[in-house]
């Protein structure tokens, strides 16, 4: 195996690898200072959609995380900025919170369903009926069809909820249409959060929980990986994949000796 550079840049999930159901995870919040203080660029990453990025900030300071707003980059954003290179100044019928409509009209899109570009799908607690019916008859009518992340499911205290990739497969067996999504596993998530902080590839871990997506992104991404046993996948789970991380630890606390 080829040797890899140092680590220049960090990636890390959020969900499962800084805090688990609500509460930091041990060491979590040193960990991120010490990224601070390193000075090397990082950011946090989710694929969850209903937050702005000053939404997170304010939920991770609750939670005793010291994090600047601009190191925070989700699924939202990426589905925002893919857009905007793609069809500048466009259209589109949005289904999801704030998280996701801020960074639409930030990326200078329209939002309408009159005969919108694109039905762009992301996470709400509140999915409608009308709105799901909506955007199968916009579909059906052209517009192209756009999901922020693939996630089946949710979590919440109460247990599994569904998520966009629920939402966005009933939408398709309505339509007959798949859709793009931005969010992880695609690569274009890392690439795009590597062009936000001016990272390299060869010099970038990314850090998450779980093996089908965050290790399978940044390995799609050319990055290194390291998966953390804090959140979704087991050690015994990793043996099970085709590919595997870089390495494996039992929890961020254990890299900040190395940042």
């Amino acid at each position: 195996m080829t040797e890899r550079k140092a680590i220049e840049t960090w990636l890390t999930d959020m969900d499962g690898v800084l805090v688990h159901e609500g509460v930091p995870v041990p060491g979590a919040p040193e960990f991120v200072n010490r990224m601070k203080s390193s000075g090397k660029p990082f950011l946090i990453l989710t694929n969850n959609s209903i937050y702005t990025p000053r939404d997170l900030q304010a939920r991770l300071a609750r939670m005793g995380f010291d994090v600047p707003e601009q190191s925070i980059w989700t699924a939202a954003l990426a589905t925002a900025q893919f857009l905007a290179g793609q069809r500048p100044g466009g259209t589109a019928y949005v289904i999801g919170e704030a998280g996701l409509t801020t960074a639409m009209h930030a990326a200078g899109y329209v939002l309408t369903e009159f005969a919108p570009d694109y039905v762009v799908l992301g996470e709400t607690r509140t999915y409608s009926f009308e709105a799901i019916t909506k955007a199968v008859r916009l579909i059906n009518d052209g517009a192209r069809f756009i999901c922020t992340n693939p996630d089946a499911t949710g979590p919440s205290n109460e247990g599994a909820l569904p998520a966009a990739g629920s939402v966005a497969a009933m939408i398709s067996k309505a339509t007959g249409v798949e859709p793009y999504f931005v969010g992880k596993p695609n690569p274009m998530m890392m690439r795009s959060a590597l062009n936000v902080i001016g990272g390299h590839s060869e010099s970038t871990a990314m850090i998450g929980d779980r093996m089908d997506t965050d290790v399978l992104c940044g390995l799609e991404a050319g990055l290194e990986t390291i998966l953390v046993l804090t959140g979704i996948s087991t050690r015994a789970e990793s043996e099970r994949y085709p590919y595997r991380p870089s390495r494996i630890v039992d929890s961020v606390a254990d890299l900040i000796p190395e940042i």
